[in-house]
């Protein structure tokens, strides 16, 4: 039986504090999909084939990595995708009690599903989408936050600064 986990999000745009997670989850599940959340209560800077293009072009030389995207209840799609695992990464302990409640219902609505929650790499746990975003936005350097695909993806929505 294959080890299928789900890492979902809206990775508006990803980070290398995401990648760090999809390489250290590559690791130990036979497949994980990266599945791009078309999420309509935010706004997101990218559109949904933007982040999925940015993620498969960051991700294609990490063996057994998928890009995807879904919409609806998370739930739906880790049973549609034969999956039971669901990752979720966490920087600071403020992240936890917002996972710890979306976790306990999900496996409310689907018992079979767990979560696994993964730490942050220690260099990238100060990163998030909003801040490269903010930072990018006002024309401040990017690099070393997000990989130089998706910096490039910054600097053309932004103009020249997220270098």
């Amino acid at each position: 039986m294959k080890r299928i986990a789900i890492y979902p999000g809206s990775f508006d745009p990803v980070t290398n504090g995401h990648i760090n997670l999809i390489k250290r989850a590559a690791r130990h599940f036979d497949k994980v999909i990266v599945a791009v959340a078309k999420d309509s209560q935010k706004k997101p800077l990218f559109t949904i084939e933007e982040r999925i293009d940015m993620l498969k072009e960051v991700t294609k030389d990490i063996e057994g990595v998928e890009v995807d995207s879904f919409e609806g209840l998370l739930v739906d799609y880790v049973k549609r995708k034969g999956a039971k695992v669901v990752l979720r990464g966490l920087r600071a302990v403020s992240d936890f009690e917002y996972e710890f409640q979306m976790a306990h219902m999900n496996h409310k609505l689907f018992e079979e599903m767990e979560t696994f929650f993964m730490v942050t790499g220690a260099e990238e746990f100060f990163i998030s989408s909003n801040l490269v975003k903010e930072v990018a936005r006002l024309h401040g350097c990017v690099k070393g936050l997000v990989p130089e695909y998706v910096r490039q993806k910054l600097a053309e929505k932004f103009g020249k600064g997220s270098e």
